[in-house]
């Protein structure tokens, strides 16, 4: 009875996933494995927040599974190690793998291939099951990828995507392979108090949900912080509990500008994938580098530390931070206005915000959050590197009301706009009433060590 074995990572669901298909289609039985890997832990890669949203979605896949009449092993320790044993233990011939482009990914890839073959194994990795698009897709004809997305979009859009695929009606495992317990939330420290649920039932509920009520204001809502009318479904890519190809097909099919919007960003997703696929130096250093002479941890202590408390004395900026702590995640305008505040108005080293951000964020991506901070960090893919977004402008438009700040400054509750964005122009008792911070430094003062910094007149 031939047997295959599907190694899950970043791909945790049923419906449309490519590895399970092919073993299936190849074999009579099949292993469906999850290995919790020691290098991850090692790297520092298992942040609280993403291990319980782990946790969830591993419970899930393995619902469906016994659904199904099978059930979801789960291993701990060297990825390569347990694999092959588990492929020992079902006498399997074969491995399926989803691609993927981190470093650690690809050196994973290789390390198994060899191990497998050793053993007389095939190893078989099915590309476009985390992209829509996969990352060696397309390329410009005088480079290995795209640095500028637009051209890159041009021809994104105009790619053939392959067919979403259903479900399995059953997945026949078979007996003796045994499996550790499934993790759980309970006993994890550190979690954020509004973190989402995870898990593929989830994340499909919420995407219906979306397209149902949310999608028709996307294009004009996006930026909207107080609104947040965004999908919300970034975890949900990232741990893979949906597939992209599926949501491209399925956002096409209601159409108009905000389906088209969405889709743009799932776009962003998959450049970002095929930059750090031809450079994956770019996840630790700069991609164009500026020749900056970043402040460190060390020299900026103060102001790093108000930047991750929320108190930096920009309403906008703490607001935005206090979302992350408290739900793992933050609304992308807040994203890109927080990085920009650290590494350009208080010229702090962009990746101490990046690890920062990695330790809370339950979508934490090498891809995304590397490249997105370096974008607005100016050492990436902008084409505009020296842009510096300023928070009260910012705020001005993107929170007109001020309700976004309210909701997570309640210190700054009884403030209307135009003062909730600018407390420090009160005087008297009404700034002496306020429990929240001068500015760490004036938008002058910063843009003016930025301008230095880059030596611009």
């Amino acid at each position: 009875m031939n047997v295959s074995l599907v190694l899950f990572t970043a791909d945790l669901r049923l419906h449309d996933h490519p590895p399970l298909r092919a073993a299936l289609d190849g074999a009579r039985q099949v292993v469906p494995l999850f290995v919790r890997d020691r290098a991850v832990d090692r790297a520092g890669f298992a942040a609280p927040n993403r291990l319980a949203f782990l946790a969830d979605c591993l419970r899930d896949l393995d619902t469906g599974l016994r659904e199904r009449g099978g059930r979801l092993v789960v291993r701990s320790g060297e990825l390569v190690e347990q694999v092959c044993r588990v492929a020992a233990e079902a006498e399997a011939d074969e491995v399926h793998l989803a691609s993927d482009v981190s470093r650690h990914a690809r050196r994973r890839e290789d390390g198994l291939r060899r191990a497998l073959e050793a053993e007389g194994v095939r190893l078989h990795v099915h590309d476009e099951v985390t992209t829509a698009v996969g990352p060696g897709a397309l390329a410009p004809a005088t480079s290995d990828h795209f640095a500028v997305f637009t051209p890159y979009f041009g021809h994104w859009s105009r790619a053939r995507l392959r067919e979403p695929l259903g479900a399995p009606r059953t997945v026949p495992v078979p007996e003796g392979v045994g499996s550790e317990e499934l993790p759980a939330r309970k006993g994890l420290a550190g979690l954020s108090p509004g973190l989402a649920a995870g898990g593929e039932e989830e994340g499909r509920r919420r995407f219906a949900s979306w397209l149902r009520s949310g999608v028709g204001t996307y294009e004009d809502g996006h930026d909207d912080l107080a609104g947040d009318v965004t999908s919300r479904l970034s975890p949900h890519l990232h741990f893979g509990t949906l597939s992209a190809v599926e949501l491209v097909h399925r956002t096409r099919q209601v159409g108009g500008p905000g389906a088209e919007a969405f889709v743009r960003q799932l776009a962003w997703r998959d450049f970002h994938r095929q930059v750090l696929a031809a450079r994956p130096g770019a996840a630790s250093a700069d991609y164009r580098t500026k020749h900056d002479r970043w402040r460190s941890e060390r020299t900026a202590r103060a102001d790093v530390e108000a930047w991750r408390e929320g108190r930096t004395g920009y309403p906008l900026v703490d607001a935005a931070m206090r979302q992350l702590r408290h739900e793992g995640w933050m609304h992308n305008r807040g994203r890109l206005l927080t990085a920009s505040f650290l590494a350009k108005t208080l010229y702090v080293d962009w990746r101490i915000g990046a690890r920062h951000f990695l330790e809370l964020l339950v979508d934490g991506d090498v891809a995304n959050n590397q490249l997105n901070w370096q974008w607005v960090a100016g050492t990436g893919t902008d084409s505009r590197p020296n842009r510096v977004l300023n928070p009260v402008t910012q705020a001005k438009r993107f929170d007109p009301d001020g309700a976004y700040v309210r909701r997570w400054l309640p210190e700054l509750a009884g403030l209307s706009a135009p003062e909730v964005h600018e407390p420090w122009k009160l005087t008297g008792t009404d700034r002496a009433a306020l429990d929240y911070p001068d500015p760490v430094v004036t938008l002058s003062e910063g843009l003016a060590r930025f301008k230095r910094a880059r030596e611009r007149p």
